[in-house]
Formats: structure tokens, sequence, C-alpha cells
């Protein structure tokens, strides 16, 4: 191995543990003083649920772990949105579980709450799998009310969403294991089937205190709403459980006698790992996000037997194009080539860079694995698409569209990883977050922005320049330099893969060498939904 090669393991390593430092941080919620008041109460905590109910030593992926990191300091904070949500198996089928997070605000919601809750929803129902909420939730956090009450994608779309859910037949278990009040009530009651734990859960439309206030009554919480209630007098709920652990063993009862379900037919074989060592990704992934590298030794190290058949391999090379398998599921792979490359008429393209022939090349390529019916995985490195007079000239923006069509129109489902650069229209070609991908995860090394920290920083200085001298305020060469750092500085936090997954424009932060699960576990998602529409590109200027 090499020098660089060694620097770059050592930099992408460092990267890695501090995501798993922060990981660990997250994954306590509210802190070690709630978790010990909320298991002094005789309840486990949402991720201590789930991990109870998922199957042992079977694979899981958890979606939006970071969300919320660093946006509601003012309110104390709100990790992982106060909400864990995985895609697990549950006696052996897959399915995804929502638990609140009650060390966090008394599982209060927040508007990444909401947000987080309804991507939720949305996995399941793109892939017809079975939701179970594991529900001990305070409601709306009032403070911020105005931002999760009222709009579209706000708190009652998850209602609206559990009643679309059962007319499409998915299964919805919801279990009561602490608190569920006010709107919030109709989430369990919605589901298919309910569950409620003695003691501990409880569910009104409004507490004792709102009662006496409203209509005079006085009554405790436990005779209004709780087990007992629920599940003898009103027949609000469908199971009494005697504790957490029984009511997550009740869910596991029921989940065991779903059917079977129709299947989209992606193809697969028996998975190899692959033959190249996917260890060896830490060293090729450059430190610095402009230098290059080949991305055909980064996918040898993803794909089985790390086999990868190039489709166009000689045209467009700016962006791979191929077929390869990935866990035994066989896949089209569209990737930015980062290397320097050399066309036939003897011009240098530079890697990262869209330019038409592969954009075309790349249109091309997804149009034949929507004909073939195999699912896309989208590797990200891009600045974006070539600029200047000759693309100008050439139809870049026409090519680009194409692909851009391609993308958007394509119904095999898509998956994205962010390995490096994800800057402008480049995000949007290479299947970003608006493009509907069934699961989008970043890499440690991931930047997502509209261009680098370095640019933007670079055209925002001349606006404030200008800005200041129109105003007399002369800026020496310091003075710049000041202002430079200080807007790169603010620049660069908000191309962090950690401010994106914060907001939900990606599903995780993952270690690279977990890429191969996340991509199997989506594909085995996606087969429980048949694919109902053709792929049409609908009207284009040729």
């Amino acid at each position: 191995m090499d020098l660089n090669f060694n620097k770059n393991e050592d930099h992408n390593k460092l990267k890695l543990s501090n995501l798993k430092r922060r990981l660990t941080k997250v994954k306590l919620g509210g802190g070690k003083s709630r978790i010990e008041k909320h298991h002094a109460k005789g309840k486990l905590t949402a991720r201590e649920r789930i991990d109870y109910l998922l199957d042992e030593e079977a694979p899981s992926i958890e979606i939006g772990a970071f969300a919320g990191e660093d946006m509601y300091e003012e309110h104390g904070g709100c990790p992982s949105g106060g909400v864990v949500v995985k895609v697990g198996y549950v006696k052996g089928k897959q399915c995804v579980v929502v638990a609140n997070d009650a060390t966090v605000k008394a599982g209060a919601w927040f508007p990444i709450t909401g947000k987080k809750n309804l991507r939720a929803q949305e996995i399941s129902i793109e892939n017809k799998l079975p939701i179970i909420y594991l529900v001990d939730s305070a409601g709306v956090y009032l403070p911020m009310q105005d931002e999760i009450f009222p709009d579209k994608e706000h708190f009652g779309r998850i209602f609206r969403n559990n009643a679309v859910m059962s007319s499409m037949g998915i299964t919805q278990i919801a279990a009561v294991m602490g608190s569920c009040v006010a709107g919030g009530a109709y989430l369990p009651i919605m589901s298919d089937e309910a569950l409620i734990v003695d003691k501990t859960g409880s569910i009104f439309l409004a507490g004792s205190y709102l009662v006496k206030a409203a209509i005079g009554e006085s009554i405790d919480n436990e005779t209004l709403g709780g087990a007992t209630t629920h599940s003898e007098i009103s027949g609000v709920t469908d199971y009494k459980a005697k504790d957490d652990k029984d009511a997550l063993d009740k869910i596991k009862n029921i989940v065991d006698k779903i059917g079977d379900f129709d299947k989209a037919g992606f193809n697969r074989v028996e998975s190899k790992k692959p033959a190249e060592n996917p260890d060896d990704i830490f060293g090729i992934l450059p430190a610095s996000r402009s230098d290059q590298y080949d991305m055909v030794e980064i996918i040898k190290r993803l794909v089985d037997d790390s086999e990868f058949e190039q489709y166009k391999e000689g045209y467009g090379q700016t962006i791979l194009t191929g077929y390869a398998r990935i866990d035994g599921w066989a896949v089209g792979i569209v990737a930015n080539q980062r290397k320097v490359v050399k066309t036939k008429k003897g011009e240098m393209q530079f890697g990262g860079v869209i330019y038409s022939d592969s954009a075309d090349k790349a249109t091309r390529f997804i149009a034949n694995c929507n004909q073939k019916k195999i699912p896309l995985v989208f590797l990200q490195d891009v600045t974006g698409f070539m600029v200047g007079s000759k693309s100008e000239h050439g139809g870049i923006i026409k090519d680009g569209a194409k692909m851009v069509n391609a993308v958007s129109n394509s119904v095999v489902p898509k998956f994205t990883i962010v390995i490096g650069n994800s800057y402008g229209a480049g995000n949007y070609a290479m299947c970003g977050k608006a493009y509907d991908p069934r699961l989008i995860v970043a890499w440690p090394s991931a930047e997502l922005a509209v261009m680098s920290g370095n640019s933007a920083a670079k055209v925002l200085l001349q606006i404030e320049k200008a800005s200041l001298e129109k105003s007399g305020k002369p800026v020496d060469a310091e003075k710049e330099k000041q202002l430079f750092d200080e807007i790169k500085q603010r620049y660069d936090d908000q191309i962090s893969p950690y401010y994106a997954a914060a907001r939900l424009w990606t599903d995780a932060i993952i270690d690279p060498l977990d890429t191969r699960k996340w991509i199997s576990m989506g594909i085995e998602a996606a087969n429980h939904a048949p694919i109902e529409k053709k792929f049409n590109m609908g009207v284009l200027q040729v």
C-alpha cells in the first residue's frame, strides 16, 4: 500500500470513529437519568422495546438516527426526533417499527418528529411492509404547535395515512405503552389491531385536568382512559397486556400469523462476498473531496464476487453504468467516475462532472433497467453538469433534462448512496431525495449542497464585498480573508452529512461496510410491492 492510501485510510477511519461516537450519544435519547426514571415506572425504553420485538441476530437498519440533531437547542434538543424507526424482522417477516422515545420531552412531537413519522409510513406504503407503532407520547410539543399541527405534511397527515394504508391492505399494529393523548389517540385506533399495557398505557382525547376544566368532571386518568377502561368498557383496544414484554410478545404472535405477500419478482441468486477486500474502501476514497480516484475500485468492493459488467464502457466515461449483484440481488449501477478520463476524440473530461455523452448513456441505461425490471443503485460523487459555451452549444441542458426525466419516471426501485460530493443539479440527476429513492444514505465522507464550500464562499464573498464597498466600507486583504473564512465555515457546516441527516434529506449516515446490507434489505422490502406502472418518459425534446 502506498503512503497516500494510508493517509486516506487514517482520514476515513477517523470519520467513521466520529460517526460511531455520535451514534452512541444519540442512542441515549433524553439521557441516562431520564432512562432510569423510565425504568423505575416498569417501562422499557423505545430502543429496548424495538430490540426485544425484532428477531435476534437478524439484520436491521435504522432510519433517521440523527434527525433533529442541533436543531432545537433552545428547547433542550430532540435526539433522533424523539422517535426511533427501524426496518427489521419480526418472526421472519420484514416490518417497519416506529417507537416514541418518552425520555425525550415525554415523547412529544417536534416538527422533525412529524417528518420522521411520515417517512416511516412512506417506506411502509412504497414497499407494502407491515408497520408497528409503539406509542408513548405526550402529543404535540405545544411551544412549536404552529410548525407541527395544521399543514399538509404535519401531524394530521399521520392519521390520513393510517386510513389510506388500511385501504391498501397494509398491516398496521399499535401498542399503547404509555401516554396517547388528544389527536394522537387516533393513531392506534386507526390501526388494524391495538394493544394497551395495563397501568402504564392510557388513551384519551383530553386528560383529567382538561376534563375538569372543560366540563367540571372529576376523574383520574386510569379510570378515564386506562387499559381496563378501553379493553373492557369502551372496546377501543383489542388486547390488554400486563407489561411491555407481554405486549411485544402479543405483537410477535400477531405478525407470525400474517399470510405471504405478492412479490415484485426481482432477480436473486445465492449471495457472494466481494472478491476484493471491502476494507480497501477507506484507503481508496481520498481525504480531499476534490481529489481524483477510480470509482470502479469502490464498486468492486461493494458487489458480489467483485463482478461489474459495464454498459457502454468506452462512451460517456464520467458516468459508470453496468450490471452487478449485491447480496445476490441483480442491480443496475449508475455511478459518477471520479478520475479524469480521455475520450476517443482526445478530449479530457473532469471526473465527477456530468457531460452530454455521460447523461445520454445514463438515460439509456436507466431505460434498460426499467425494461428488464432491475433495481437501480446510484453511487453519488458528483460536482454537477459541465458548463461553458462548448457544453451549452452541445445541448447539455437537453441531455441533462433527459437523464432527470428518466430518473423521475423510473418505476423500478431506486437506492442512492452519497459517497462524496452531491452538488447542484448533479444531486437531482443522480437520484437525490427529491427523486424518490426507496432509501438514501450517506457515507461519513459525503457533502450535500448547491456547490462546494470553497466555491460558495468565493461567490458569497464577492457579494459581501460589493455591499460593504457600496456603503463606503472598503475591504482590505486582511478583512477579505476574514470574511472568506467566516463564510466558508458557515457554509461548510451546512454541507456536512450530519446537517443533511438532521433534516432527513438522507435516511442515515452509515459505515461504508454496511452499504451492501442497506441495499439488500431495501430491495427485499421493495420486492413486497409488485410494479404496477409502466416506464414512460413522456414528452422529450430529442
